[in-house]
């Protein structure tokens, strides 16, 4: 082969690689925050139980227990427990922001939307439980990723469209977070 014909190859090969590899990190992202949006939208089925019963938003005890439930399924995942800490919280403290907007919005209006009430520990926290094990896996895929330079804009493309309202915008921001880790400038 002539040895333009190789540089061509090798410069088609080099780019085909890097669409490929360009792809990926915002390929693995999109599901990742549709699973922490669906997450934050189950906040709104939280806040009408706690509106029922006047239980406090705050549950440190519960909060303790996911994230060290979490924090045992990180290492089956080849995932630093500390990271998956963090990601937890970061959802946890979302997902009460989502409550507390809401409280403070049927508070104003002295009355909850008048819909169906699922039962907290056994509706709720079951598929809550179901969408932590599909968040762990979606993080792991995009763990690689985290640094890279781009990663604020593909996180910007996902989370694109995907909330209803400023609460939940704003919410997914804060779920959404720390997922991004800026290179530290030398």
């Amino acid at each position: 082969m002539p040895p333009v014909a190789n540089l061509l190859t090798a410069t088609l090969l080099t780019l085909l690689a890097t669409t490929v590899h360009a792809a990926a990190p915002a390929e693995t992202l999109k599901p990742l925050v549709q699973t922490l949006n669906e997450r934050l939208n189950i906040g709104d089925l939280v806040a009408l139980t706690k509106w029922d019963s006047g239980k406090p938003i705050q549950d440190s005890p519960r909060e303790a227990q996911v994230i060290a439930n979490a924090q045992a399924l990180a290492t089956e995942r080849q995932l630093d427990p500390q990271d998956v800490a963090q990601l937890l919280a970061a959802q946890m403290e979302a997902n009460k922001l989502v409550q507390y907007g809401l409280l403070t919005r049927w508070q104003a209006a002295g009355a909850a939307p008048d819909t169906p009430r699922p039962d907290l520990g056994k509706q709720i926290r079951p598929r809550l439980d179901e969408l932590q094990t599909r968040l762990l896996q979606q993080y792991a895929d995009f763990a690689p990723y985290r640094h890279d330079a781009d990663c604020p804009k593909w996180l910007a493309n996902a989370r694109n469209g995907l909330t209803r309202d400023a609460l939940h915008d704003l919410a997914l921001t804060r779920a959404t977070g720390e997922l991004c880790i800026r290179p530290v400038a030398l």
